[in-house]
């Protein structure tokens, strides 16, 4: 959601996939894919953030807090980030997601999203349910 050099994009996207294979991620047991390169997250995003309200975004504690660090001039970008989010998840009709605590209200937002979309439009998007991790 901030402006970054494309040189040091493209070095952040090498990075995090060495980092993915030195965690034992077998590409070929998985799909290992950048999503930049799958339109339809930004569709999806674009399809659901007609379906969800903007007071909803501006009540999410991690809109406040980025935005607080960003001179209180967030961006549509990082407001609408949440969103995005759930087109990540609702894209691959995933039924479980890993998160953290600071993630459930993310994930809480998808899952509101999914129930909305299918009330309107049959039922599409199974509902996620989180599986939070134990530290």
């Amino acid at each position: 959601t901030a402006p970054k050099e494309p040189a040091v994009f493209r070095q952040n996207i090498l990075d995090t996939t060495a980092a993915i294979l030195a965690c034992g991620i077998d590409p070929k047991k998985c799909f290992l894919f950048r999503q930049s390169l799958v339109p339809e997250h930004a569709e999806l995003a674009w399809i659901l953030g007609c379906l969800t309200n903007v007071p909803r975004l501006l009540r999410l504690p991690q809109w406040k807090m980025k935005r607080a660090s960003q001179n209180n001039e967030g961006t549509v970008g990082l407001l609408t980030y949440p969103v995005l989010q759930a087109a990540d998840i609702l894209l691959y009709k995933s039924t479980h997601v890993p998160v953290g605590e600071d993630q459930v209200l993310h994930l809480e937002l998808a899952q509101d999203i999914a129930q909305h979309f299918n009330k309107k439009y049959g039922e599409f998007f199974p509902v996620p349910k989180a599986i939070l991790s134990e530290l």
